[in-house]
């Protein structure tokens, strides 16, 4: 995607160029004085950084937000738990196997038997799934980041980041 900062970009460019042609002996900091001078280039990149600050806001609070629906999600699903229970314990106790209603029908019916494991290795080989073995990345990162060469891996050149500090 092609967006209105590279247009200014691609002006920055060009005038930093021909400045540097037309003025060989001009320093670095002149240069980029000048060049800044001319285009709007740092105001576009605030605007975008500005924005970028405002995402990172927004998704902060909806982090946050998430957070507080997942506990409600949460408190509400023991209340239906809890809800659950307590039909089932009364209509167990009172011998209710059925109770109809217009909205809704609920019968009581035994659930099948659920495995519990009283002694694991006492359990036959059989029965005993083999599990493919997994890499472990953050060792191999930590052994390459201190000099070290293993077989198969390397690191990539990493890509340029921003730093933005807003206190």
């Amino acid at each position: 995607m092609v967006y209105p900062i590279h247009a200014e970009l691609s002006l920055h460019e060009h005038l930093r160029r021909k400045l540097a042609e037309q003025f060989p002996d001009i320093d670095e900091e002149t240069l980029s004085d000048t060049v800044e001078g001319m285009t709007t280039l740092t105001e576009k990149l605030s605007l975008v950084t500005s924005s970028l600050l405002d995402d990172r806001s927004l998704a902060t609070g909806l982090r946050h937000r998430i957070g507080d629906m997942q506990e409600r999600l949460k408190r509400i699903e023991s209340s239906a738990e809890k809800k659950k229970a307590l039909v089932i314990e009364v209509m167990d106790r009172a011998q209710l196997k059925k109770l109809s209603e217009p909205e809704f029908t609920v019968s009581l019916r035994q659930s099948p038997p659920k495995l519990f494991i009283v002694a694991e290795d006492e359990i036959p080989e059989g029965y005993w799934k083999p599990q493919p073995p997994k890499l472990d990345r953050q060792s191999i990162l930590t052994d390459l980041k201190n000099g070290d060469s293993l077989p198969g891996v390397s690191l990539d050149n990493s890509a340029p980041t921003i730093s933005i500090r807003t206190k």
